[in-house]
């Protein structure tokens, strides 16, 4: 491992290709702010502040990410839940846990570290989140895909990690990538159990960790003990060039209008990427002009979406 050794994260940073799952590992499991006994309190302020996600433990890895929570619900409050999440039979996530101070210094704690290694192969890190995962025995994160490059970091318990490469058309096709993004939405990503033979799969147990690039379609399942993880995201100038792509292509796409896929012709690209980016730049100057407020992905920090 190519880290430091007091460091909180270990990876094999010379083999590191920022598209690619990777398997890491970690010194956070007995750190003070992601034991039970304070995620309780945490999870009573943050469901105060409507930033909690939930649902119980019936969900498959069919089910609809962003839909899950409603379809099947986990009707307890966070401080059942989380107390006794050894039979609550649910998932909760503490979203935006960088809106904490104290979460906040730990999450710069851990990508303050892995900075100047990740910027040699994939600079410009911005937008950086943290989100704490905490499951029910048998519990399954249904199958999707995300918006930003991930480190998932287990703390507690264990899991098992399918983990697809971001460009498998196969498992997540370019036309719902190009939705995902544009829409923000994942009808277009639906499971199929032939999926589980393509996946890189990672068993983890407490200090062991997975990188996740952006849109690497992944699902979890939780074994026969309560599991509590903590997710770390970020952008970067290649992740934020390839959302804006698919952006354009699904704008395209409802005109009729197909292109090859993002990656395939760099040149080709990069003249659309330069086009959208003056086009976006001109959007938020004319939303600013005229007073209203304008949300980027290039900021320090993610903001609640």
């Amino acid at each position: 491992m190519n880290a430091r050794a007091a460091g909180l994260i270990d990876a094999d940073w010379a083999a590191f290709d920022p598209w690619r799952p990777q398997a890491v590992r970690h010194r956070l499991t007995e750190h003070p702010l992601l034991q039970p006994a304070q995620l309780v309190e945490f999870g009573r302020r943050l469901e105060r502040a409507a930033q909690l996600y939930s649902f119980s433990n019936d969900a498959t890895a069919a089910a609809n990410f962003n839909e899950v929570g409603s379809t099947h619900p986990n009707h307890k409050s966070a401080q059942e839940t989380l107390q006794d999440i050894s039979h609550a039979k649910a998932w909760m996530l503490l979203r935006h846990v960088q809106g904490d101070p104290a979460y906040r210094a730990l999450v710069d704690s851990v990508l303050d570290e892995v900075k100047p290694q990740i910027d040699h192969k994939d600079p410009g890190m911005c937008y950086r989140a943290g989100w704490i995962f905490v499951s029910s025995p048998h519990t399954v994160t249904p199958f999707h895909i995300d918006r930003n490059h991930g480190i998932l970091l287990q703390v507690s318990g264990t899991k098992t990690v399918y983990v697809w490469d971001p460009d498998d058309a196969t498992v997540v096709t370019e036309r719902a990538r190009d939705w995902f993004h544009g829409h923000r939405e994942l009808a277009l990503v639906q499971w199929k159990e032939e999926f589980r033979a393509r996946a890189h799969v990672f068993h983890l147990q407490p200090g062991m960790g997975v990188y996740m690039p952006l849109t690497s379609p992944h699902m979890v399942e939780t074994s026969d003990e309560p599991s509590i993880t903590l997710s770390l995201s970020y952008n970067t100038h290649a992740s934020r060039r390839n959302a804006l792509l698919h952006v354009v292509r699904d704008r395209l796409r409802g005109l009729g209008i197909g292109l090859p896929p993002v990656g395939q012709r760099p040149l080709f690209d990069a003249w659309m990427h330069a086009g959208a980016r003056t086009a976006d730049d001109l959007r938020r100057s004319t939303r600013r002009w005229f007073g209203r407020s304008t949300r980027s992905d290039g900021v320090p920090y993610a903001s609640d979406d």
